[in-house]
């Protein structure tokens, strides 16, 4: 209920994000244009704060599960992104802004609160703690060249100069998260580190609130203008996550995976990396608001989905399952504090 109550929260703090950003920028324009100036600073706290709550040591697991973590990595960054680039150019192809939006919240795995909805389906927590940095590296890694495969043509897409732009705006910040990540779990008492992940964590929808209120504020115009697309990002939306569902069902039969393995495996396959994909794709296209504008939208849809997965697949979760934790949920228990975007 506690993994509910957040993500609803959660939710909830981004559309007042919109309402009060769009409200600035559309009867105060002097103050948005203030607003805009804090833009740079919250993507490199967002990019921070995000790193700084990843575990790089669960990689060191990653040889136990190769079976399980190839085929979610297939799963997540070969066959999810052409279902999300087949889906983009069915919905949105005359609209390329808006179509590289949406492609760029399909192509990226979470890797933070997909692990929440795992856990409340009686899913495979402990291998989702490994998988979750190879998700993490994986679409860093591969964020330039899904662009200029996918939306290149489309908006002038250059990988050399995406990945320049990148690597300008996120080396640091994602060495320091890092290194500050381990000195503190090195040498602070569990208990303490713990209460640092649970405030970092709190933080996050905030400071992600306080970059959706400035792109809205700055951009309101262009953003009505084209409110009617956004319309048709919602049904696309929709049906990407039909079509995930169903692909995670299929090859959950084919791979004879255990029930706690398929939670895991349509939970990372249907949660998007919304926050991260938010700052990279605002760094790297700063004056196409546009672009922001449809992935916010499509995380506003992801909470009720991810809900309503995690009802569907209850509903087949073993009796024993649903009298007691899992053992991968009894894993977790030891570990730091769960994130929940």
């Amino acid at each position: 209920m506690s993994q509910i109550l957040s993500n609803l929260s959660t939710t909830l703090l981004l559309l007042f994000a919109i309402a009060v950003g769009s409200l600035i920028g559309w009867f105060h324009p002097a103050q948005a244009e203030m607003l805009s100036g804090a833009v740079d600073p919250l993507i490199l706290a967002l990019i921070s704060l995000l790193f700084f709550e990843i575990s790089f040591g669960k990689l060191l697991e990653a040889r136990k599960h190769l079976r399980f973590l190839s085929l979610a990595w297939v799963t997540n960054f070969i066959l999810i992104p052409l279902v999300g680039w087949g889906v983009s150019a069915l919905f949105l192809s005359g609209k390329p802004l808006i179509f590289t939006g949406l492609l760029i919240y399909f192509i990226a795995p979470c890797t933070d609160w997909f692990l929440g909805f795992t856990r409340l389906a009686r899913g495979n927590v402990a291998l989702g703690s490994v998988l979750l940095p190879i998700n993490l590296i994986s679409q860093l890694l591969l964020f330039p060249v899904f662009l200029g495969l996918f939306a290149g043509k489309t908006i002038g897409a250059d990988i050399m100069s995406i990945g320049s732009a990148l690597w300008h705006w996120f080396l640091v910040p994602i060495i320091g998260a890092v290194i500050f990540h381990e000195v503190l779990k090195r040498f602070l008492s569990p208990v303490i580190f713990g209460k640092i992940l649970c405030v970092v964590n709190a933080v996050v929808p905030i400071v992600i609130a306080g970059l959706v209120a400035c792109i809205f504020s700055g951009n309101i115009s262009i953003i009505i203008e084209n409110m009617p697309v956004f319309l048709v990002v919602l049904v696309a939306v929709f049906v990407f996550f039909v079509i995930t569902y169903f692909l995670g069902e299929v090859l959950s039969l084919c791979f004879q995976l255990d029930y706690p393995e398929h939670v895991l495996l349509t939970m990372t396959s249907a949660a998007r990396n919304a926050p991260l994909m938010l700052g990279l794709t605002t760094a790297a296209f700063p004056d196409e608001p546009l672009i922001s504008a449809a992935l916010i939208i499509g995380m506003l849809v992801e909470f009720p989905h991810l809900t309503l997965l995690k009802h569907l697949l209850l509903k087949r979760c073993p009796t024993m399952d649903r009298e007691q934790p899992s053992d991968a949920e009894a894993g977790l228990v030891k570990s730091p504090i769960l994130p929940t975007i």
